[in-house]
């Protein structure tokens, strides 16, 4: 259903740097460094399929968070989800919510580590667990 998604950012660097390594503990490799016509720097960064993106604002104001968006990266086990959170802390982003673990609800078993990016957006890294028998 989706084709991307795109987060604005106040330092480009700073985001590369943190994305690199977070989006590299989902096996993406180096993004794509473009700059629009604007002149405004972005980072796309593709895998599986799909492309997250990091933009300075092409507008020329600065990058706010959306209140009340997630975006979630899928994860293969719940040592990925883990992985994902202490690679986040470990790049200047910080852990939000209820510490990494199992939750339960109305969607079955998650497997759920939430942090803000450096720029404060909100990011999800989730893994489906299978419920038991």
């Amino acid at each position: 259903m989706l084709n991307h998604v795109m987060v604005g950012s106040n330092d480009i660097e700073r985001s590369k740097r943190f994305y690199d390594a977070v989006l590299g503990v989902l096996g993406a490799g180096a993004p794509v460094r473009n700059r629009a016509g604007s002149g405004h720097m972005r980072l796309f960064y593709r895998h599986d399929g799909s492309t997250f993106c990091v933009s300075e604002p092409i507008d020329g104001n600065d990058a706010t968070v959306a209140n009340g968006g997630t975006i979630g990266f899928k994860c293969s086990s719940p040592e990925q989800v883990q992985a994902f959170h202490d690679t986040a802390i470990a790049h200047g982003g910080r852990s939000i919510e209820a510490p990494p673990g199992l939750r339960e609800g109305g969607l079955g078993p998650l497997y759920l580590a939430y942090v803000r990016d450096p720029d404060g957006h909100k990011l999800c890294a989730i893994h489906r667990a299978k419920p038991a028998a």
